[in-house]
């Protein structure tokens, strides 16, 4: 039942712990919000163990790296795990630039990381230690369609088990896998991907979802990725002659605090491979 992992979060209230990239910090806070969570954002490295310890889980986004940001991530992982913390990595761009798959990398190593959430070429990227993505964009040559569907289902289920964490790819289809079991959503629209940041709100809200429901993680990061995909479509029909993505941009957000239990249990679409 999709609907009480909505409502868990909407009931629990997690705080929410962010690193995540000055681009789109505050719609990433936003978003928390209206799905029910409560965000705090730091990532000064003096500042992030104490930050973390009051949270219940930990949000770490590569988007906009810097020194001092890298540091605090170590950091923050390394007591959110000495806490029994949710944490999720959001590897932005990883593929584009030595620093951000390098860093993506050795947080996978030092961290027990429970859910990576990217686009399919910084997936691809982390599996093989390297890659090329166009940017912080899926690379259209590595996109997951109903024709490369199988393997890609396959290629996610056997990188969960590698990296020992659940994997949630995003994009025209996601996919989020444990590894033995994979959620394939079909819910979302392409006009969403015309708005800068999409992915990290849902990263923000998958984060308050997990933490929500630490025992069960997998059907927590699934309801997170319906209830964005189902936003965005809910979104979309309320768009009026003149509305742009900014405006698409708050109508996800709108349409992420307005939605009930029942129209997500009506409105998720997927299945399970």
């Amino acid at each position: 039942m999709m609907k009480e992992y909505l409502e868990n979060v909407r009931n629990k209230t997690p705080l929410v712990h962010n690193i995540t990239n000055y681009v789109t910090v505050n719609d990433v806070a936003n978003m928390i919000l209206a799905c029910g969570g409560s965000p705090i954002m730091s990532d000064e490295a003096e500042d992030v163990e104490d930050i973390t310890s009051i949270c219940g889980g930990l949000n770490i986004n590569i988007g906009t790296l810097h020194k001092t940001s890298i540091e605090g991530m170590f950091r923050a992982g390394k007591k959110a795990n000495e806490l029994g913390h949710p944490v999720l990595l959001d590897p932005v761009g990883a593929g584009a630039s030595a620093l951000r798959t390098n860093t993506a990398l050795e947080l996978m190593k030092q961290l027990k990381i429970t859910v990576i959430r990217g686009n399919i070429s910084e997936i691809k990227t982390l599996a093989e230690g390297s890659g090329t993505t166009k940017g912080v964009d899926a690379d259209s040559a590595d996109a997951v369609t109903e024709e490369t569907l199988d393997r890609s289902v396959a290629f996610v289920k056997a990188f969960a088990k590698e990296a020992g964490s659940i994997i949630a790819v995003t994009g025209a289809v996601d996919l989020v896998t444990d590894g033995a079991t994979c959620y394939v959503i079909r819910n979302g629209r392409p006009e969403m991907g015309k708005i800068t940041g999409t992915g990290c709100q849902l990263s923000g809200m998958m984060t308050a979802y997990v933490t929500a429901d630490p025992e069960h993680p997998l059907e927590a990061a699934a309801a997170a990725v319906c209830v964005m995909g189902l936003a965005g479509e809910i979104g979309w029909t309320r768009m009026q002659e003149g509305d742009g993505n900014s405006t698409y941009r708050n109508r996800i957000i709108d349409a992420v605090y307005n939605l009930t239990g029942e129209e997500l249990e009506k409105g998720a679409k997927y299945e399970l491979r």
